[in-house]
């Protein structure tokens, strides 16, 4: 598969229990756990089936001094990564960690203007993989940020890596939510957070086949649900937090309870008291 720039590539969970993330995540993911450490990097790979679909890694103990908590991070494309590091300077970026080269290629770790952090790959390795449906268990479905301001974060990521607005078939989104598209496949949606959530972030989508099963290993092994299941048209979500109090979302659907029929449903977000209604209009679940 050839990795095209603007899309998201590749995911790292840094974390303080390498051991109970790898544990955690084959649970309530389904995920499989091998070494790929480099001299000097322990790193672990997270699989689904054969294909790779993430890193996971230790939190540095000087980054814990300074604050930094267990966190999951989305790597962007990008067809040079000090073209696109010199572009989010312009643009009122931040640029933590320069381009370098890595296990997993050159990369940077950047902030948008509303301090949302993310990071760039160059050269993906290990090169070429087997295309993975959007809906596939075990990868990522959805990419989601909660912006200081949803417009001008989408100006700003529009202008980085090309993305373009989109809406779920010809029913348009709310104005609270807006979809978003790299080249012609909507992969993820951005809103303004409410004003008690303490940063922006992006949060990721874990495709799976049960999101009951999913939700009951998640609390089974030590996670908690902030929020759901969720009833979406055509799916169900769930926002958790896993034993080390990193975010992630879950998406799938529900095979012992109903479905989602109506074209118009309630929508909220909502992680420790930190919360946000609106109204998403959508005909299927997000790709």
């Amino acid at each position: 598969m050839v990795v095209h720039h603007g899309r998201f590539a590749w995911y790292e969970l840094m974390t303080t229990d390498i051991a109970a993330a790898r544990t955690f995540y084959a649970k309530v993911v389904g995920w499989n756990a091998q070494d790929a450490s480099a001299p000097g990097l322990p790193y672990t790979q997270f699989t689904a089936g054969q294909a790779p679909v993430a890193g996971l890694l230790d939190l540095p103990e000087g980054a814990r001094k300074m604050g930094a908590t267990p966190r999951w991070m989305g790597y962007v494309a990008v067809d040079d990564v000090a073209a696109a590091s010199a572009q989010i300077s312009r643009l009122g970026g931040t640029v933590y960690v320069p381009p370098t080269d890595t296990n997993i290629g050159r990369i940077a770790v950047v902030a948008d203007p509303q301090t949302a952090t993310l990071a760039l790959v160059e050269g993906l390795k290990p090169g070429p993989r087997p295309a993975a449906a959007p809906e596939q268990p075990g990868h990522v479905g959805w990419h989601e940020l909660l912006a200081t301001d949803r417009d001008s974060a989408f100006a700003f990521y529009s202008s980085l890596f090309d993305w373009r607005k989109a809406n779920a078939d010809s029913t348009p989104a709310p104005d609270s939510y807006q979809m978003f598209a790299a080249g012609e496949q909507a992969i993820g949606g951005i809103f303004t957070k409410p004003a008690t959530a303490p940063v922006p972030f992006w949060l990721l989508y874990f495709n799976v086949d049960d999101i009951d099963a999913a939700v009951a290993q998640v609390t089974a092994n030590g996670g908690r649900i902030l929020e759901g299941p969720i009833g979406l048209p055509d799916g169900w979500i769930a926002r958790c937090v896993d034993p080390q109090d990193a975010m992630f979302a879950l998406l799938g659907h529900r095979t012992r309870g109903s479905t989602a029929t109506d074209s118009a449903i309630g929508w909220s977000a909502s992680w420790g008291g930190i919360s946000s209604k609106g109204r998403l209009v959508t005909k299927r679940r997000p790709l």
